[in-house]
């Protein structure tokens, strides 16, 4: 019953859906006298380059905002709430929204904390998902049912609009009771750390996290990489669309061994690409 009564209360506090520009600069306004923010994105990324972001969700004590970002002109105007100091900006998982905010509008989100890496490092136990902390620190039950919903298709159905609320609904009361037990145990500063390096990994271009997990040494191997992700960038499709990482060392002893380079075109699996890789390489 008490965990009914829980939910009921939380469930009032006012959405708000921002779908024009004059009233995305009224809520901004508002979003910057506050001290603390929650926040949680959502969007496509299964065919392109860049990822397409659909909505941006921010929680404050009395209201959540769901932004429609499809419906507004410019995201860059998010910088004196992004970027200010002073708001402290709580996020679940906070390297995957923050790569995607940084990746839309080139804007670095500063004075971040994670639920996420809070509770693993206070359970020492692995990362759980935010159903899961919200079930732990309010004992409330919330569904995760349209996680791969098409955040694309307009309008918003309720399913939709209750989930993406319930993203951050929950997000400054964890914060409030993690950052209790943690300044309590002199560990804040220690989490702030760990929060602050996964924005920094974050706030980075989308090919230096990928030419690290591929540890490529060679010129040549870094002269073929950033090829494949030049070109991905100009399609805006996956590097993995261009070719598969898998075929990084044929194409290299295609080159280095002077070998057929029908090779080339049966990876590549297109003419045009295949020639231009061709003649970038054929001087290595």
């Amino acid at each position: 019953m008490i965990n009914l009564l829980k939910s009921f209360f939380i469930k009032q506090v006012p959405l708000v859906l921002v779908d024009s520009d004059p009233m995305f600069r009224k809520i901004l306004y508002k979003l910057s006298l506050e001290k603390t923010i929650g926040i949680d994105t959502e969007f496509d990324w299964r065919n392109t380059y860049f990822p397409k972001l659909s909505l941006i969700q921010i929680s404050t004590n009395e209201k959540i905002y769901l932004i429609d970002c499809l419906k507004l002109n410019s995201l860059r105007e998010f910088r004196p709430i992004f970027e200010n100091k002073n708001i402290k900006k709580v996020f679940h998982a906070v390297r995957s929204d923050v790569t995607v905010l940084f990746c839309t509008t080139n804007l670095k989100v500063t004075n971040c904390f994670d639920i996420q890496i809070a509770d693993r490092y206070l359970s020492k136990s692995d990362a759980k998902s935010y159903a899961k902390i919200v079930f732990k620190y309010l004992r409330i039950k919330i569904d995760k049912s349209e996680t791969n919903s098409d955040w694309l298709r307009r309008p918003f159905s309720k399913n939709q609009i209750n989930y993406a609320a319930n993203d951050v609904r929950f997000l400054i009361k964890i914060y409030k009771k993690q950052k209790k037990i943690l300044e309590k145990r002199n560990l804040y500063s220690n989490v702030n750390n760990l929060v602050n390096k996964e924005v920094f990994l974050g706030s980075q271009k989308l090919y230096i996290s990928r030419l690290k997990r591929l540890k490529l040494e060679s010129k040549i191997e870094k002269k073929l990489f950033m090829w494949r992700e030049n070109k991905a960038i100009e399609k805006n499709i996956p590097p993995s669309f261009i070719f598969k990482d898998k075929y990084f060392k044929k194409i290299l002893k295609t080159f280095e061994y002077n070998i057929s380079n029908e090779n080339i075109f049966y990876i590549l699996k297109n003419d045009s690409l295949a020639n231009e890789l061709i003649n970038e390489f054929k001087e290595c």
